[in-house]
């Protein structure tokens, strides 16, 4: 039992365990019965009931390696020994068990001893690893050094730990030493291996034998490129690295730059360019422990493996559990606190609908749903919002993610210059030989390009590799050993691949002949073609390319006549073309190695079709084209016509290769498989002609850029070298090109050797067809100047097409064209688009506009020629010069109506230059100078612009700007010069002194002037009450010195609003009379606010208003502000008693210097509220001259009895008149006084 345990692997152990000992792979440990450690002694009889194995240590098991306890450290004497042997043999056995019982008690303290420092041990590495103290170390040491008995020691820790209730160390625990490291297990082993082409038994290479870093690149265009992916990888390949933000594979989820974190990361990249085998490397160093180690579990979901879940229902666990069988028992929703990454591979081979849009949102990982709702929520963040999502796919699929779905965007170059040749040099360990292809590949620039592509590198090296291997066996076999050295390059034989077609049928020729040599044990240099088997394949190939798939199951291999049967034997047959694949637990799946193979195949199904039954494979099914027979040239110029048709140009790289197989030199290549045909070189020049006629149609570049390299496969360059005859001598700028050769001249540029750092139309032809058609050549350049080419707004559609695309554009120059506003309109939205990476655009007249624009545009983030408003309050001016900004101002280009310069340092300068913008034809409408302090000097120069004709200002806003009367009679001035246009002007919060509103006012009236709204008050409350008093009045209360609104004139006007008014530094009025108002308590409060306020008020009349104490206290408290420059305040029959009294007479001592009239009359001062106020008159500090309390009669009396006995009599309680001779008018005038309250007399005789 022991040795075959210790045979067994750890899932093996754990099965026998579970049902005797605590499993490591689940809680079910919660349910067990706790061990049973009590010092109880047990007897011999039962230690040694069980078997041997549960009683002891097998030497053959793996539990006798590590720290397994040493059971016999003490050894019995020689001499003991011998004493047992001579003993009877029952004497012996009563000594042995007498002796074994003795010790029993030391043999348990030894052994507990023992024990305790084993798990003492254990459980210091378990406490490491939660602590993430050299956890790497301490796993490793865990699974390496696994046996039962440190199996037990984790069985008891998980079991205790939850017992304590601590179940996040157990799980962390658990996951760590078996989910995580079982689960590397497994990926290591899947991922460890490297198939170039299809993986087939013993032809596998460890990945990091060959693996070549891939060039990857942050960013790209969102926009879906109508390109074929062949042709992207041409512009890509003419691009810089510099321009580009290189990313390390490994650092996909590190961004210092980007301040939020990256959740969700797309990767781009055609056809075979390395995108599933970044993700096998990526996973290979995580499984390793080399990279990501941050990461505990990383689950690649191959989307074409899950399209055969299409139909189920399935939970996020179990989807999981299906591709990962070692997770199983995991409990994923307490997987908050780790990083867990869903590797999404393949989108574009994904047959599942991916609806964003209309999918319902799932958030349970335990719950079933549709494949296609589980996958768009985690991508969304619905679905287990904790984890990392890396999503691959091919550039015309990535589309199908929201870019909000985006945290990182990706894009797979495949192998730059230098990483080619590293490839080709790992590939071969001959030198010489690496070099030799190396160079060879470097001879044909369109095979060069195509090494972009890590597996067209294979197939050129397969190829090349091959060929050359041949040649030098031909040598020697023709005795010419000293030309065996002779290269491919020396070679000029025409069976040496220079086009792509010539590539791929020599490949497909090899990987033939090498199943015929393996399998049928041909060795002849002929090729036996299966002709069935290669034309169910090109139907395949063929059918699924018009639907743009790249992936096929059994049902699609059907749909082509081919059974599952049949596609083994095809993949077997043809080993390297087409290959059959078993996911990891799932279905079978079959492909191509690689697109273009399918390209091929398909093209060459296309000739055997024609061959077979005389017919085109474009031909639909009908009575009148069934009987119709079709020749080559027929469907070469039907295949043209369907690649020129296809908006993503899914058929350019099809139709070079059926172009190229036409070829009588390649058709050589195919003998036995296709019919040779005497016509072919007729068809060649009548395809050549039709495809040149074709360029006399508006083509878009991409297609005529493909019509160029069809040519080159049916090897005609007359065109191109035409174009490069005028290049070289400089013609163009007055040559008339036909349709053809414009687009040859594109394909010239395009296909330069070097990058176009610099594109200048002048060199050219100076028009807007030029620019129109180069303007996929300017795309690709870094800097283009378009100046001085007479251009106009007909070409501004192309460029703006070229902003808003993937391009190398970073500086446009546009100076001195007539581009109208159209033209600069659609520029704009050029430069709008999220794609346009433009940073210099130029199109104005002078260097300080440039200037004044290129700062502006660093400052505001966007150019200031997209903008209508131009805000630039507070210091945003920096150090920007006034006249570069006038220059900005004043240029066509400027489209800006409203400027902006708020609390700005304006100086009389900055006013000057503001001026001359003026008085410039510009389009500004609104200039706003608020809260600049410009003073008269400043606005004078201002009007200086206004009042010229040319001046267009309808709103202008000087609002707190220090202007005082003079600014306000050159305003006046001003728009009396130039009344046609201004509108609206602010000149709140400035003082315009005595006449300073009149002034401007008078042009409200004037019928000449346009002004509408001068707005001379700071707040809509002041503003409000002068609209309701102008009603009331007639008149603007702004022009009045003296406001009566006696009686009912407030009407419903809030008090608070009439104080804005009388607060407003433009109302002149000194005097306010609100005679009989009903005043309550809080409109006296809001009066004191007036007069705690800095105003030119100087006389209140609020007599007849029942303001009682209350009232006159809160205006006391106005009253005794130190600001409060009141002359005359006339409070007569408002109620006020003794208390009234009083609180005036506080306030005009608190503040003496300007009240000189009070007048009281009508009010009952009490007994000491007349000589309080009287005394005041007698105070030398006091101002106050006139204090009226009695009406014009009782006054009358006051003097004629003040004149008889030489003291005022409101200051008497008994008068004496006895000697005096009153006469009638006397007795009237004293009788007039003693009824008025303020006569306090109690004796008068």
């Amino acid at each position: 039992m022991s040795e075959k345990r210790g045979k067994m692997s750890l899932s093996q152990k754990q099965s026998v365990r579970s049902g005797s000992h605590v499993s490591v792979k689940s809680d079910r440990s919660k349910h067990l019965e706790p061990p049973n450690f009590s010092e109880k002694k047990t007897s011999i009889k039962s230690v040694r009931s069980g078997s041997h194995v549960s009683s002891s240590v097998s030497v053959k098991s793996d539990r006798s390696k590590g720290d397994g306890p040493n059971f016999s450290e003490e050894t019995t004497s020689r001499t003991k020994r011998l004493q047992y042997e001579t003993l009877d043999p029952d004497l012996q056995s009563h000594r042995n068990h007498k002796n074994f019982t003795d010790s029993l008690l030391q043999i348990f303290q030894d052994l507990e001893s023992k024990i305790i420092t084993f798990l003492k041990k254990e459980l210091e590495k378990f406490k490491k690893i939660l602590q993430k103290e050299d956890m790497q170390y301490f796993v490793k040491d865990f699974n390496e050094n696994r046996c039962s008995m440190k199996e037990a020691a984790l069985d008891l820790t998980l079991y205790f730990l939850r017992e304590m209730k601590q179940d996040e160390a157990a799980d962390t625990l658990e996951d760590e030493l078996v989910f995580i490291h079982q689960l590397k297990c497994s990926l290591k082993k899947k991922y460890q291996c490297v198939f170039e082409g299809i993986a087939k038994q013993g032809d596998s290479t460890l990945l990091k034998n060959i693996y070549t870093d891939l060039y990857i690149t942050q960013g790209c265009s969102e926009q879906v490129n109508t390109e074929h992916e062949v042709r992207q990888i041409e512009v890509a390949s003419r691009r810089h690295e510099s321009q580009e933000i290189q990313v390390k594979c490994k650092n996909l989820f590190e961004a210092p730059e980007q301040d939020t974190q990256i959740r969700t990361v797309l990767t781009k990249g055609v056809a075979g360019i390395g995108k599933s085998v970044s993700v096998q490397k990526f996973v290979l160093d995580w499984a390793e422990g080399k990279e990501n180690q941050d990461i505990s579990f990383i689950f690649p979901l191959p989307f074409r493996e899950m399209n055969l879940k299409e139909q189920e229902k399935l939970s996020l666990m179990d989807l999981i559990t299906q591709f990962f069988p070692e997770t199983k028992g995991m409990n994923l929703r307490r997987r908050n606190q780790f990083k867990v990454l869903f590797i999404l591979d393949g989108l574009d081979e994904c047959r599942l609908p991916v609806n964003f849009k209309d999918n319902e949102t799932w958030s349970d990982v335990s719950s079933p749903a549709s494949l296609d709702v589980l996958l768009t929520n985690l991508i969304k963040g619905d679905l287990l919002p904790s984890a990392l999502i890396w999503i691959t796919s091919r550039p015309a699929a990535a589309s199908k993610i929201p870019p909000d779905c985006i945290d990182r965007l990706t894009e797979i170059r495949g192998f730059n210059d230098a990483q080619k040749e590293e490839y080709f040099r790992k590939r071969f360990t001959d030198e010489n030989q690496a070099k030799e292809i190396i160079d060879h590949v470097k001879q044909s620039k369109s095979l060069f390009i195509m090494c972009h592509i890590p597996v067209f590198c294979w197939i050129s090296a397969t190829v090349l590799q091959n060929i050359l291997e041949e040649k030098r066996n031909n040598v020697v076999k023709n005795n010419q050993a000293d030309d065996a050295s002779k290269t491919l390059q020396e070679s000029n034989t025409e069976d040496t691949p220079k086009t792509l077609t010539q590539m791929y049928t020599h490949f497909l020729r090899f990987q033939i002949q090498q199943s015929r040599r393996k399998y049928d044990g041909e060795h002849t240099p002929d090729v036996s073609w299966d002709k069935e088997a290669i034309f169910s394949l090109g139907k395949l190939a063929f059918d699924q390319l018009e639907r743009n798939n790249v992936i096929f199951y059994d049902t699609d291999l059907e749909a082509c006549g081919i059974d599952v049967y049949k596609a083994s034997v095809y993949s077997g047959m043809c080993t390297q073309i087409f290959k059959e694949e078993t996911g990891i637990v799932l279905g079978t799946m079959y492909c191509f190695v690689h697109l273009s193979i399918q390209e091929f195949i398909a093209a060459l199904y296309a000739h055997l079709f024609l061959d077979i039954n005389k017919k085109s494979i474009f031909v639909h099914e009908s009575t009148e084209q069934e009987n119709k027979s079709e020749n080559m040239i027929d469907l070469l110029k039907t295949a043209v016509d369907k690649a020129l048709e296809s908006d993503n140009g899914h058929l350019d790289l099809f139709l070079r290769f059926l172009l190229g197989l036409s070829l009588q030199s390649n058709q050589r290549l195919l003998q036995g498989l296709l019919t040779q045909n005497n016509r072919n070189d007729q068809s060649r020049k009548e395809i050549v002609q039709y495809i040149k006629q074709k360029f006399e149609a508006n083509l878009s570049p991409e297609r005529s850029i493909n019509l160029f390299y069809c040519l080159n496969e049916l090897n005609d360059q007359t065109l191109v070298k035409d174009i490069q005859t005028h290049l070289s001598k400089g013609s163009f700028s007055s040559a008339d090109l036909s349709p053809a050769q414009w687009s040859a001249l594109v394909f010239v540029l395009l296909t330069s050797e070097e990058e176009l750092e610099e594109f200048e139309l002048q060199k050219f032809k100076k028009s807007d067809e030029c620019l129109i058609r180069l303007s996929a050549v300017i795309k690709t350049s870094k800097r283009a100047l378009l100046n001085d080419c007479g251009l106009t707004d007909k070409s501004c559609p192309a460029l703006a097409t070229v902003l808003g695309s993937d391009t190398n554009l970073k500086e446009l120059n546009m100076n001195n064209n007539n581009l109208q506003d159209s033209g600069v309109e659609l520029l704009c939205t050029g430069l709008k688009n999220i794609n346009c990476k433009l940073e210099i655009l130029r199109f104005l007249k002078s260097p300080a506009a440039e200037e004044a624009c290129e700062y502006l545009t660093g400052v505001l983030g966007k150019s200031p020629l997209l903008l209508k408003e131009l805000d630039l309050s507070g210091d945003k001016l920096g150090d920007l010069d006034w006249e570069k900004l006038s220059a900005l101002l004043m240029d066509s280009h400027s489209k800006l109506e409203k400027i902006i310069l708020n609390n700005c340092e304006l100086t009389e300068k900055s006013c000057s230059v503001l001026a001359t913008v003026l008085s410039s034809k510009t389009i500004l409408k609104e200039m706003n100078l608020n809260n600049s302090r410009l003073l008269d000097s400043g606005v004078k120069e201002i009007c200086e612009g206004l009042k010229n004709p040319v001046c267009e200002l309808k709103i202008l806003k000087l609002s707190d700007c220090s202007i005082s009367e003079e600014g306000y009679k050159a305003l006046s001035s001003a728009l009396r010069s130039n009344p046609s246009h201004l509108i609206e002007l602010d000149l709140t919060g400035n003082d315009p002194g005595p006449s300073g509103v009149k002034q401007l006012s008078d042009l409200l009236q004037d019928g000449l002037c346009s002004l509408k709204t001068i707005r001379f008050l700071k707040s809509p409350a002041a503003e409000e009450a002068c609209e309701y008093l102008t009603g009331v009045l007639g008149k603007s209360p702004l022009l009045l010195k003296e406001l009566d609104l006696s009686g009912d004139k407030l009407g419903d006007l809030d008090g608070e609003k009439l104080s804005a008014l009388l607060m407003d530094s433009h109302s002149k009025l000194e005097k306010i009379i609100l005679n009989n108002c009903e005043l309550t308590e809080k409109s006296c409060s809001v009066l004191a606010t007036v007069l705690s306020s800095k105003t030119i008020l100087k006389e209140m009349n609020l007599n007849n208003s029942r303001l009682l104490d209350s009232g006159v206290k809160e205006i006391c408290e106005g009253l005794k502000k130190p600001v409060c420059e009141l002359k005359i305040l006339k409070l007569s029959d408002c109620s006020i008693s003794e208390e009234g009294y009083k609180a005036l007479s506080s306030a005009l001592r608190s503040n003496p210097s300007h009240l000189i009239e009070l007048d009281l009359t009508g009010n009952d001062p009490g007994p000491s509220g007349v000589k309080q106020l009287s005394d005041l008159l007698q105070d030398p500090n006091c101002q106050l001259k006139t204090l009226r309390f009695l009406g014009p009669a009782a006054d009358e009396g006051c003097q004629y009895v003040t004149g008889i006995v030489g003291k005022n009599p409101l200051l008497l309680r008994e008068l004496n008149l006895s000697e005096h001779e009153l006469g009638d008018t006397g007795v009237n005038q004293i009788s007039a006084l003693l009824q008025d309250k303020h006569c306090t007399l109690n004796t008068m005789k």
